[in-house]
């Protein structure tokens, strides 16, 4: 049931358009549902809960203009989130600096944005679990029931980035029937390689004898500037920090826990859907080879690999994040291929 909504004007953004490598496989195009931009309409936006047994879970969505009665549904995109931030990392808001919010940006796309806070984060509730994989793949099929229940739709497409690509990718294998297209940010398969994922194994110990770890602003600026300093906007991670730090300093250990001891959580032969594999050049959390093998054992021919130039690991809040919008618009709004 929605909480509150409200509407926001709507900006002028400038579109970038570029990527570095894509390769794929695709057949002649049909016919296919596409995502109508907006023309000068405001952005509405409402809160949700779901309820996971007795997990109540925040959500949130972001569209072009109210729902109306008896209006055609819109796309729907879903946002999911990593180890260390919340929802709020798809709708930050940072004066002077231009659009930040992925969710204004695909809203005014014509898409039907959602996301959530899984259990332990921000809004939602707080439990004695260390909110791991698993439990994010239970907490988006909590999810999808609201989604489902607000807008007539049946199908979905996810965008997950870091340990949220890995909650969509494990929702994917246990729920085919809800994907449509999937695009995975700063995902990894296997991890062997990953400078990120050696460094962080160091406190494996203190990931399996405790649920929930420290998350100050020291450790939130340290997202922009582990890889290459220099590919986000320090003020971005500033005001991503304000809004974070609100829900306290301390952050559950679950999905930290399955990327350093538990590998591989997806496992692509059982991914079905159309995938997006996007990848930041200066990205430390996966190796290209790792990325390749996960990519080569995609069962669907409708596949991309992606490198996104001048990014790190967070391509949502990158100078050039105009990349990621680009290349993610195209996937979602691609003809659909005819099987051959």
């Amino acid at each position: 049931m929605a909480r509150s909504e409200h509407t926001v004007p709507r900006r002028t953004v400038i579109k970038g358009i570029g990527a570095g490598i894509a390769v794929g496989t695709i057949g002649a195009p049909t016919r296919a549902e596409t995502a109508v931009p907006s023309q000068g309409e405001e952005i509405w936006s409402s809160e949700y809960w779901a309820k996971k047994g007795d997990v109540p879970l925040w959500m949130y969505r972001k569209r072009i203009g109210a729902p109306q009665a008896g209006e055609p549904s819109r796309p729907v995109v879903f946002f999911v989130h990593g180890s260390s931030v919340t929802s709020r990392v798809f709708d930050v808001s940072v004066p002077d600096k231009g659009e930040y919010s992925v969710m204004n940006e695909f809203a005014r796309y014509g898409f039907d944005c959602w996301t959530m806070d899984h259990e332990n984060y921000g809004k939602s509730g707080r439990t004695s679990g260390n909110s791991d994989i698993a439990s994010g793949v239970e907490d988006l099929k909590a999810a999808v029931e609201v989604v489902a229940g607000a807008t007539g739709r049946q199908k979905y497409h996810f965008v997950g980035e870091s340990s949220g690509a890995l909650r969509a990718g494990a929702y994917a294998m246990a729920a085919p029937e809800r994907i449509d297209r999937l695009v995975f940010t700063a995902f990894t398969y296997k991890g062997e390689g990953s400078p990120t994922l050696a460094k962080r194994a160091e406190q494996l110990d203190y990931y399996r004898s405790h649920n929930m770890r420290k998350r100050d602003r020291d450790m939130i600026r340290s997202i922009a500037t582990r890889d290459k300093p220099g590919t986000s906007d320090p003020a971005v991670m500033e005001a991503l920090a304000d809004a974070e730090l609100q829900f306290g300093d301390q952050i559950p250990t679950g999905t930290y826990l399955d990327m350093t001891a538990n590998l591989p959580v997806v496992h692509p032969e059982k991914v079905l859907a159309p995938v997006l594999l996007i990848r930041g050049e200066h990205d430390g959390i996966a190796t290209v080879a790792d990325l390749e093998e996960f990519f080569n054992r995609l069962p669907n021919g409708d596949r991309q690999f992606v490198i996104l130039p001048g990014t790190a690991h967070s391509v949502v809040l990158a100078i050039n994040r105009q990349l990621f919008w680009h290349v993610t618009r195209s996937f979602l709004t691609m003809p659909t291929p005819i099987a051959t």
